[in-house]
């Protein structure tokens, strides 16, 4: 299947706007769109989650660590793991989750 970028949805979770660009029954990928003030709380969801940094410098913390991630970095998440995120500069962070995430794909939906 093939989405073009004019069929891409809209969505926002927990203030931070993002678009879902892809779903497949085991995958889905997301733009997040991370602006300066755009902080995730401490959060846990069962679905591993593989990032890529596009663009911008963020503090990622989880089990009890707290990390710089920048652009071209990339990590991995097992599901349940708390962990949060703190934008130190806005940027683009590509997020994949397997299976794909059920908040996502109902909640607050708008097209482009």
């Amino acid at each position: 299947m093939i989405i073009k970028s004019e069929n891409g949805i809209k969505k926002e979770f927990k203030g931070v706007s993002f678009d879902v660009l892809a779903v497949g029954q085991k995958s889905m990928i997301t733009r997040m769109n991370y602006k300066k003030n755009d902080n995730v709380p401490f959060h846990k969801h069962p679905n591993e989650q593989n990032g890529y940094v596009v663009s911008g410098v963020f503090k990622l913390k989880l089990k009890g660590k707290e990390e710089i991630i920048k652009t071209g970095d990339s990590y991995t998440l097992d599901e349940n793991v708390l962990h949060s995120i703190e934008v130190v500069e806005e940027g683009v962070i590509i997020d994949i989750f397997s299976p794909p995430r059920e908040d996502y794909l109902y909640h607050q939906i708008t097209k482009k």
